[in-house]
């Protein structure tokens, strides 16, 4: 399944369109390194994505032939980290 898609339906990120706007940008990396949309994504692969202040890295468990109810969404992956950047103060 493309990244882009598997974002999608993993409900990673709520748009397609937002999701190919995010890895076209490079603000994902799968693997260690900067992904396309068109990239396939595999059962094991790491996913890095840059949310603005929040950095998330999840784990592929299960990439699903087509969309999944809400509900199954979330076991989809699992979390590795989830980092919220605090921006730096003035001085």
């Amino acid at each position: 399944m493309r990244l882009d898609k598997y974002l999608k339906v993993s409900r990673l990120i709520k748009r397609r369109t937002v999701a190919n706007d995010l890895s076209t940008g490079g603000g994902v990396l799968m693997n260690g390194k900067i992904a396309k949309p068109s990239a396939e994504v595999r059962v094991g692969d790491e996913l890095t994505m840059d949310l603005g202040r929040r950095t998330l890295t999840v784990k592929v468990v299960e990439v699903p032939q087509k969309a999944v109810p809400a509900q199954m969404a979330a076991s989809l992956y699992t979390v590795i980290s989830d980092v919220y950047n605090d921006p730096q103060p003035n001085e």
